[in-house]
């Protein structure tokens, strides 16, 4: 028997067609939501350790641990932080921010210490080992935090202007500010739709990558989502997306392999 708080789910994920058989404890999971406005209920120290204790518990490539987490709670940080992330309210508002970064100093100064070069961070993959690295530590540390009661929206203009997080951050060279992170509390009566996702069929290919993949039957679907959100219905994803990764919606990042490069990455 599927629980209604399955089928609700995978409807505003999929659209009006019956979920399979899984057990509902896959809920939570689906339900997930960006939240934008936080209540002033005070989220415990103790709390935010436990989840950055989650978060390292997610897997790492060859136990190379190669992120960090920065916590932000200085007001005049923070307000530094808004002005260089777009100026999104919930930067300022959220009871903890968080800034994930790319690390690769830690592991340096420790292989130096016992007279190891670690030449082989300049290489690329090293830089991809720790994308991937902090993408897994943060969204374990998001699923810990939401099977709690919590809200996040993660903050991906944190890479809007690099240097400025760097100052703000005092990061030291081999760190990069990958995403932020607001966590805290949704505020009372708080409406966050879940937004809808592409067709399962067009995300999971059985044994080779198709030839073809339609998004027709998504882009309607979020026409009518943008319209109910009254975010222009008359654009579908295709067309929002596409302009999304033209060459003149960067918002500044264009300039990051640059300042990845002078920052030690992406060296070879």
């Amino acid at each position: 028997m599927i629980e209604e708080r399955v089928r609700t789910a995978w409807r505003k994920r999929y659209g009006d067609v019956e979920p399979p058989e899984f057990p509902s404890s896959l809920a939570p999971f689906l339900e997930h939501r960006s939240v934008r406005r936080f209540s002033d209920r005070p989220v415990d120290e103790s709390l935010i350790t436990g989840l950055v204790a989650a978060a390292q518990s997610a897997a790492t490539s060859s136990n190379l641990q190669l992120w960090s987490v920065i916590s932000v709670q200085d007001p005049s940080r923070r307000q530094e932080l808004y002005e260089s992330c777009s100026r999104q309210q919930q930067v300022l508002d959220a009871p903890w921010f968080f800034a994930f970064l790319a690390d690769h100093n830690r592991l340096r100064m420790a292989a130096n210490a016992v007279g190891e070069s670690a030449a082989g961070l300049d290489f690329t993959e090293f830089f991809v080992m720790a994308l991937i690295d902090v993408a897994l530590a943060a969204e374990r540390m998001v699923c810990a935090a939401e099977a709690l009661g919590l809200g996040i929206c993660y903050i991906g203009a944190l890479r809007n202007d690099a240097e400025a997080v760097r100052s703000i951050l005092n990061l030291p060279p081999g760190t990069f500010g990958v995403f932020g992170l607001c966590l805290g509390y949704p505020a009372e009566g708080l409406k966050a739709d879940m937004k809808p996702r592409l067709d399962i069929d067009s995300v999971w290919f059985r044994e080779t990558y198709p030839s073809q993949i339609s998004v027709s039957a998504y882009d309607e679907r979020m026409r009518e989502f943008y319209g109910e959100q009254q975010m222009k219905g008359e654009v579908t994803w295709s067309m929002r997306s596409g302009r999304r990764v033209d060459e003149h919606h960067l918002t500044g990042r264009e300039k990051l392999r640059a300042w990845l490069e002078e920052q030690g990455f992406l060296r070879r």
